[in-house]
């Protein structure tokens, strides 16, 4: 990841879903001209749905790597093209959004790195617990303890 001293950088240390479990979360400040809100560098499941590069339906179980209030960047095995309509599922909550594919990345062991944009902000589909204050809806200004 490049670093820039323009952008903060933050890690916490937040509980995890069971007693006794904790994470670290890193959070990058998003850059006033080049970011709607705050990245949250993450592991979350989601549930991938849509059409490959080739029209056939997909459905894909994976994870994400970076999220905010307005998408996601995630390993998929399919290859999905530029623009495409891609449905979300979180599989805790079973919430879905739509989204669009906006960034294709390269291929790795894990999958290809894929950015989508939701088509709604949707700051509470990942369940973080300590929305960035930039995201919109934000809950609470109070700290994660």
């Amino acid at each position: 990841m490049e670093t820039d001293s323009a952008r903060p950088l933050t890690v916490l240390l937040t509980r995890g879903r069971r007693p006794g479990h904790y994470s670290f979360v890193t959070t990058v400040s998003a850059s006033e001209s080049a970011r709607r809100s705050s990245r949250v560098f993450t592991r979350i499941p989601v549930r991938a749905s849509g059409r490959t590069a080739e029209g056939r339906k997909f459905r894909e179980d994976s994870q994400t790597i970076v999220v905010n209030a307005h998408g996601a960047l995630l390993y998929l095995q399919h290859e999905l093209a530029m623009g495409a309509d891609v449905v979300l599922t979180n599989p805790i909550t079973e919430e879905d959004q739509d989204c669009r594919v906006v960034y294709i990345g390269e291929n790795s062991d894990k999958g290809q790195r894929i950015g989508v944009e939701f088509l709604s902000p949707a700051p509470h589909f990942w369940g973080v617990d300590f929305t960035p204050v930039d995201w919109p809806g934000r809950v609470s200004d109070a700290p994660v303890r």
